[in-house]
């Protein structure tokens, strides 16, 4: 019987977790002390009441800082938050439309196609041919033709229209 893995952390190491004999050691204030041994800088550390804390692991030797690492992950923590509350996440909102599609009809979903844009997400334009209709496919172009002009101002084509089996597909995406 093996013994459990020992679960690795994430984030930087923390003050005896550092196993290197010298750090690059860097003060609370953000002034550099330059090259220091380890137990030196733990000692440092401790004096002030904070932690040390390894910033750049990669570097010879590792650059280490004095700081209270619980302040600083409850800051970075508030970032990432905050970060996650400005994104916006971008959808794909699909408009069926017909070939021979009344005017009326045909104005009411570029209303939605405008409204889709106002808020940020892309317009999958999808032109459903049925029966002797795809015999036509002149007039699905045409549409989805016309329907590019009309957005031109506020949308770009992200694709062309394409044939997808029996149906016409173009996706159009806001400026």
């Amino acid at each position: 019987m093996k013994a459990a893995p020992v679960p690795q952390k994430d984030g930087p190491k923390i003050n005896r977790d550092i196993r290197v004999r010298e750090v690059m050691l860097i003060d609370a204030e953000g002034q550099n002390r330059g090259v220091t041994e380890i137990t030196e800088a733990l000692k440092v550390a401790e004096e002030a009441g904070l932690d040390l804390v390894e910033i750049v692991p990669n570097a010879t030797p590792p650059v280490c800082k004095l700081l209270d690492y619980g302040k600083h992950r409850f800051t970075e923590q508030k970032k990432q938050a905050e970060q996650r509350k400005r994104q916006k996440v971008v959808e794909v909102k699909e408009i069926k439309l017909r070939p021979g599609i009344d005017e009326h009809d045909y104005d009411v979903k570029m209303k939605a196609v405008k409204r889709f844009f106002d808020e940020g997400d892309k317009v999958k334009v999808t032109l459903r041919f049925r029966g002797r209709e795809m015999a036509h496919q002149d007039i699905g172009y045409r549409l989805l033709d016309r329907v590019k002009t009309e957005t031109l101002t506020i949308a770009k084509v992200e694709s062309e229209p394409s044939m997808e089996g029996r149906q016409m597909v173009m996706v159009l995406s806001p400026r």
